[in-house]
């Protein structure tokens, strides 16, 4: 046995990684199908970000020009929702960002808990991380994939903070432009949902809970002359097993510009429901569809 040979074998036997040869293909991600455990995922890595996302040295290719920012649901974070999208987009050769917004200015893990503030705060967090990712990219726009809030604060950025110039398209998973109301999914703890004082409290915690709601008032404001602008494509992905946006169709909305998709349209067992849109493989084929012109999009249950 050579020395070469023999230096190999102990490195391999003691996980030591070696490099690469020169030109070596970049590994793929793991891309799992299956919801996080929220808490298991920020304590292996507080603060952190999706593997696949937040690289400032990624650079966009010719086939690839524009980076996709990651907009995140109301309390999750840049990291928590976004563990098979992340590497899934990095994997097809995008440049991945993704941001937590409206979250609480304090330490971690309060910090991680995003989605709360005023949506139009959170657009304008938007607007400012999406400034950093062209500077860092040099890329002139970007994509954007919303899920939930992340969709209204998507489209506010768009219309009202100046996006619409730094945009190319908007892929919203289970949005809800007529509102949701988030607080019959919360899991509150048995003495506070006892007490009679949850939901003032919550709503207290959470001005973005309250915006989201049907009827309210930043909704009507916000749809007075729709919520989309002009030269910005959009496509809405809706499930007909939403268990938040109810019913489905406050997800719906119509524009020249605009495309809604419905996955019971293309997979009619199809159960996912609203969360579980976040690690599905027939709304991750859509969006890589949606995003890939040249990509055939599903026509069937994956």
């Amino acid at each position: 046995m050579t020395v070469r040979l023999a230096a190999l074998l102990t490195a391999a036997a003691l996980g030591v990684l070696l490099p690469a040869p020169a030109g070596a293909a970049p590994v793929a991600l793991p891309v799992p199908y299956d919801l996080p455990d929220p808490s298991i995922v920020e304590l292996a890595n507080p603060g952190g970000s999706a593997p696949g996302s937040n690289d400032w040295t990624c650079r966009p290719s010719k086939t690839r020009p524009e980076p996709v920012v990651l907009v995140h649901n109301s309390s999750g974070n840049r990291q928590i929702a976004w563990q098979t999208f992340a590497p899934l987009l990095a994997n097809e050769g995008y440049c991945v960002f993704a941001l937590t917004f409206g979250a609480p200015a304090a330490p971690w893990p309060v910090s991680a808990v995003g989605g709360l503030g005023p949506i139009a705060r959170s657009a304008q967090e938007l607007s400012d991380f999406v400034d950093h990712v062209l500077a860092e990219t040099g890329a002139g726009k970007v994509d954007l994939l919303g899920h939930s809030q992340g969709t209204l604060v998507s489209a506010y950025w768009v219309r009202h903070v100046g996006g619409a110039t730094k945009v190319d398209q908007v892929v919203g998973l289970a949005p809800l432009w007529q509102g949701a109301d988030v607080f019959p999914t919360l899991d509150l703890p048995q003495e506070i949902a006892e007490s009679g004082s949850a939901r003032p409290a919550f709503e207290a915690a959470c001005p973005a809970c309250q915006e989201m709601r049907p009827g309210s008032s930043f909704l009507r404001t916000f749809n007075e002359d729709g919520p989309f602008a002009e030269g910005v494509r959009y496509t809405n992905v809706l499930t007909t097993h939403d268990d938040v946006v109810v019913p489905y169709t406050n997800g719906r909305a119509e524009g020249p510009n605009v495309t809604n998709i419905v996955l019971q349209d293309i997979c009619r067992p199809a159960l996912t429901s609203h969360l579980e849109m976040l690690a599905d493989r027939l709304t991750a084929s859509l969006v890589l569809a949606e995003l890939d012109a040249t990509r055939s999009p599903p026509t069937g249950c994956q």
